[in-house]
């Protein structure tokens, strides 16, 4: 037996556990895994490397911290699925506010404000995308969508899923996993001059058996999908329910999926007061318009008012009731937990802080910064600015093809100068060839962009 002690976990005495092995009716703790196959265990030694003390631990992490670089030392124009935003400081003090991180999950009484923060969150929330329900925050975009695609599949009954081929490939491959095996998916083609999903592929592929059809506006490509109303049209032809996954922060400019016909509107927070966090401050949101068949679907909680209740009989306010949809105790229903309730606070903090004219500002902000880096891009010798034509909000397809240069090659030499440069979309849209999906937002000054625009230049020119 081990003579090691540990000081933290007392059970570790050889005394005391040969007196628990010997309660239990035991000699030895292998006869607790005797189940398992001997070609499963582990018999070899175990390389671990020496224990630190918490100084030696400290200064280990911290090394390997400081190995990374960060958007505070380089210039950053790489989107694909977590962007650069400006985030006010109120937004940072609300994440460090203990009655929230304390009251993070449970019941009523643990609350502390939180459930009405978060009826706050919702309430704006579904001003922005102007549909009725919103829930509290999901992990990330991929599981709305995902979780939004398998309510349509339970609304309607059907099983068939068709995808718009722009998806995001990682919420893709999020949805497909969550879908399956009872889902079955297809992929629509779309333009590749305009990246307009194809309205005849959609016509040749829809049918009475598919449940519903997801596309995403603005799409991962960078640009708008102006067909929402046609889609829609073909769509109620079949009774096919729409999901359209929107970036929050566009709605300033955009009209929301819900005024071309989007039954269920799904988009991911972090644009709204979540720094990157190394790709980790995502929260996904899942909205539909207030009618039964959707309201019942949810697998998370939802905030609304109790028209029926006094106000105040509940100590702050008749917004305190909590909804918990049944079909979180309904036999294969997934269940979505709360981890990420805080990111909905954040992002209600965030809607309160800019209100509408901000929000149309902002939009109206970065379209500028995006058209001013595209419209000198195109400057440069074989070099175009934006690969599709159709009009974009923050993200652009720059194509290198005619440079004779990777991007893996440009995106190195932009790091020697300090710039990150745009996703290498070479290998999830190889019909684009030696393309990048650069990222503009309202962080950008117009040195930044100038510097990245020269810096181009003198990669392609050399």
């Amino acid at each position: 037996m081990n003579k090691k002690v540990h000081p933290y976990i007392p059970n570790m005495v050889p005394e005391v556990k040969e007196e628990m092995l010997k309660e239990i009716g035991i000699e030895s703790s292998k006869e607790l895994y005797s189940c398992i196959p001997e070609e499963l265990l582990f018999t070899e030694e175990m390389k671990i490397p020496k224990a630190l003390t918490e100084y030696e631990l400290r200064k280990h992490i911290e090394g390997l911290l400081n190995k990374n670089i960060s958007t505070n030392e380089y210039l950053n124009f790489l989107g694909a699925g977590c962007w650069q935003h400006f985030i006010p400081a109120v937004c940072d003090e609300v994440n460090q506010r203990s009655e929230f991180l304390t009251a993070y999950a449970g019941e009523p009484y643990e609350d502390h404000g939180r459930f009405q923060a978060l009826f706050e969150y919702q309430s704006l929330l579904a001003e922005l995308v102007d549909m009725d329900v919103v829930n509290v925050p999901t992990f990330d975009w991929g599981q709305a969508a995902a979780t939004a695609i398998r309510m349509t599949a339970r609304i309607t009954g059907r099983n068939k899923v068709l995808l718009a081929k722009t998806v995001a490939p990682e919420r893709e491959k999020i949805i497909k996993n969550y879908g399956s095996p009872e889902l079955s998916f297809s992929s629509i083609a779309f333009d590749q001059d305009t990246g307009l999903m194809d309205l005849n592929d959609l016509k040749k592929k829809i049918s009475n058996e598919v449940a519903a059809i997801y596309f995403e506006n603005p799409a991962y490509l960078g640009f708008i999908e102006s067909q929402g109303n046609e889609i829609s049209k073909i769509a109620k032809e079949f009774d096919v329910l729409i999901v359209v996954g929107v970036d929050p922060i566009s709605l300033g400019i955009l009209a929301p999926p819900s005024h071309y016909g989007a039954d269920i509107v799904c988009g991911d927070l972090q644009p709204l007061g979540m720094h990157m966090n190394f790709s980790g401050g995502q929260a996904g949101f899942i909205a539909t318009r207030d009618e039964e068949k959707y309201i019942h679907e949810y697998p998370s909680r939802l905030f609304g008012i109790i028209p029926t209740k006094k106000e105040g009989e509940y100590g702050f306010g008749d917004v305190a009731y909590e909804r918990t949809s049944f079909a979180l105790r309904e036999k294969g229903k997934e269940s979505v937990g709360t981890q990420t309730a805080l990111w909905g606070i954040t992002a209600g903090v965030y809607l309160s802080l800019l209100g509408p004219e901000g929000m149309y500002e902002l939009g109206q902000t970065i379209m500028q910064n995006s058209q001013y880096v595209v419209k000198n891009l195109n400057k440069i010798d074989n070099v175009k600015g934006s690969r599709i034509v159709s009009p974009f909000f923050k993200e652009f397809i720059v194509d290198f093809n005619d440079t004779g240069l990777t991007v893996e090659t440009i995106n190195e030499k932009l790091l020697t100068k300090k710039i990150f440069g745009g996703k290498d979309l070479s290998k999830d849209f190889p019909e684009y060839g030696q393309s990048a999906l650069f990222c503009v937002t309202e962080v950008h000054s117009k040195d930044d962009m100038d510097r990245l625009i020269k810096a181009i230049k003198e990669i392609v020119n050399n």
